[in-house]
């Protein structure tokens, strides 16, 4: 994204201020022509007294009143206009942040888990907060500062051409080493700053991953490690950020230097014109502020531009993931369902991860009926977990189609279809609030004895009821505040407080001791009545009573039939069993997993 295209974005950010950003448009107008009368009309007074003074004729305070009252007048609308500017652009910057910020936070809750996946959750962070702090700075310099020093650049030179046009090509002069100046920075810079912001998002990706594991760190005792990586990684970032800051102090004193020398240049030359005739003191007087004003206009600009230059890279960063497109998308006119029966269906589907050599599924065609109980078995990387993801639309199928009901899924809304489906995730992805908040991520308008229902259906009510504040209590980051099994065993009240009529239970017992996860499996036969059930188990007890059991190799269905039938088929669902089965103490140890698919 070019430079000018990347900040005509950014002005169009403003559409919801438009008449805001209008009204300070036209103040600063006002401010800068106030500005500008003040000094011509102390210059004018300036030479009606030398002149009264070289004919002996002073003009009295009467004869120079209309002059002061104008310049009275020009002062007291500066001062307004100025306490607008500054109250009101200092408003709508906030507002703007917010709203950026409102917007980044909204659009990446609604990308793929597949933008997730690829991009650290350290970094999407980064970008939210500098882009939205970027930004805030940007409107606030522009209509507070910046946007009255463009005016009066353009007010000033032409009307000081009116006024003197030899001195104002003094001005003029200055202007064109100002920006000179600025153009040679810029390049010099600009792909220094893109490194720069590289450097500042493996920093913050580095950090989040550092205190997101902190019991890690500490059990294997990498604080010294990780400290010395921290402190590599901001030496690096500020080796490259130091010669950015070198170029644009050399302009800043560039500038500078160009206006000390103007304004000795206005009062050399100025003088010399008066001594010739073709010049008055009024006019060295008023010369000379136009320069004083001009120049702190330009270092004004100056600030604009080395900031626009410097968060160039990071509101590109906001602009990308704002373009980013999700792949999962709603066919033309989809409708919401409603409160779906639950009989799933998968017509010949394909699909494969971008870039994979191979289908991550080839040609699944299955039905699952209200009251059958599947089971999807195979070894990690088989096809099971993408077949859920693509039941609940994490992904859609490159060919074929699944359907609800008789439904494309694709023709319902994907809130809609979400609505309808109900997970558990091996991880128990937990947010950082109380039990209660967690709980009612599902079904905010939960009542009490729903909740003490789901609990108690999970197995969870008795450690809830342990804790000294109750639903209140705090879980803390990840939920770290509580064991692998309560947990779980809250992720699952969470799912069945939702109600939903179809279930995803993803190793959901995997974190739960025999005992609880025994009478868990009851509680979960009676709380899955009435509803399409998936269950993703590693062990195979789980899945013995399945009237139907779908075994997966590499992305397809090889084998198909009853757990005694499999069994005695001696395939590999029977190798699979005889791994799990074959010692009186438990079942071996397995790096494979077991995907259940359960419709009463």
């Amino acid at each position: 994204m070019s430079f000018l295209r990347l900040y005509v974005r950014v002005l169009a950010l403003l559409r919801a201020e438009a008449k805001m950003a209008l009204a300070l448009g036209l103040i600063n107008i006002a401010l800068i022509v106030a500005q500008f009368a003040e000094p011509i009309l102390f210059g004018r007074i300036i030479d009606r007294l030398t002149a009264g003074q070289a004919t002996h004729k002073l003009p009295t305070l009467l004869d120079l009143t209309p002059m002061i009252a104008a310049w009275i007048g020009f002062a007291l609308v500066s001062i307004t206009a100025a306490m607008f500017v500054s109250l009101q652009s200092d408003r709508l910057a906030h507002r703007q942040r917010l709203a950026v910020m409102g917007r980044y936070f909204e659009h990446v809750l609604n990308l793929p888990l597949s933008f997730h996946a690829t991009t650290h959750s350290g970094r999407s962070l980064k970008v939210m907060i500098e882009s939205a702090n970027g930004l805030f700075m940007i409107y606030l310099t522009l209509f507070r500062e910046s946007f009255a020093a463009a005016v009066a650049i353009v007010v000033l030179l032409p009307l000081s051409l009116l006024l003197n046009w030899r001195l104002g090509l003094l001005l003029i002069g200055l202007m064109v080493v100002f920006f000179c100046l600025i153009l040679y920075v810029r390049r010099r810079t600009e792909t220094l700053q893109t490194a720069v912001e590289r450097h500042n998002s493996s920093l913050a990706e580095r950090a989040s991953d550092a205190l997101g594991n902190i019991p890690v760190i500490q059990s294997f005792t990498r604080i010294d490690s990780e400290a010395a990586a921290m402190r590599s990684l901001t030496q690096t970032l500020l080796s490259a950020q130091l010669p950015v800051l070198t170029w644009w102090a050399l302009a800043v004193v560039g500038a500078r230097t160009a206006a000390t020398i103007t304004l000795l240049l206005i009062f050399v030359f100025g003088t010399a014109l008066f001594l010739q005739g073709l010049g008055t003191i009024g006019q060295i007087v008023m010369f000379m502020s136009f320069a004083t004003m001009l120049i702190g206009r330009l270092e004004q600009l100056a600030n604009l531009c080395n900031m626009l230059f410097l968060q160039a890279a990071r509101i590109r960063d906001y602009f990308e993931v704002l373009d980013t497109v999700p792949h999962v998308a709603d066919l033309l006119g989809a409708r919401d369902p409603g409160r779906l029966a639950g009989r799933v269906r998968f017509e010949h589907v394909d699909f494969a991860y971008a870039g994979a050599g191979r289908p991550a599924v080839a040609d699944l065609d299955f039905t699952v009926e209200p009251g059958e109980t599947v089971a999807l078995v195979g070894a990690t990387g088989s096809g099971k977990s993408t077949t859920l993801s693509l039941l609940h639309r994490v992904y859609d199928p490159g060919h074929g189609r699944i359907t609800i009901d008789g439904i494309d899924i694709r023709a319902m809304p994907l809130d809609a279809l979400r609505r309808n489906i109900g997970v558990v995730f091996q991880e128990p992805m937990l947010f950082a609030r109380s039990i209660e908040d967690n709980l009612c991520i599902g079904k905010p308008d939960a009542t009490a004895a729903e909740i003490a229902k789901a609990l108690d259906l999970a197995q969870a009510s008795d450690f809830v009821d342990r804790q000294a504040q109750g639903l209140a209590t705090g879980v803390g980051e990840r939920g770290r505040m509580l064991s692998g099994g309560e947990r779980q065993r809250l992720a699952i009240a969470r799912a069945l407080l939702k109600d939903p009529p179809i279930m995803i239970f993803d190793e959901a017992t995997a974190a739960l001791d025999a005992t609880t996860e025994r009478k868990l499996q009851v509680a979960l036969a009676k709380a899955t009545e009435g509803r399409t059930t998936f269950i993703i188990a590693h062990r195979l007890a789980t899945v013995r009573h399945a009237s139907k059991i779908l075994v997966f190799e590499a992305g397809r269905v090889v084998e198909a039939g009853t757990f005694e039938a499999l069994v005695a088929r001696g395939g590999v669902f029977a190798a699979l069993a005889r791994a799990q089965f074959m010692t009186a103490d438990g079942p071996a140890p397995l790096d494979q997993d077991v995907l259940v698919l359960q419709a009463p």
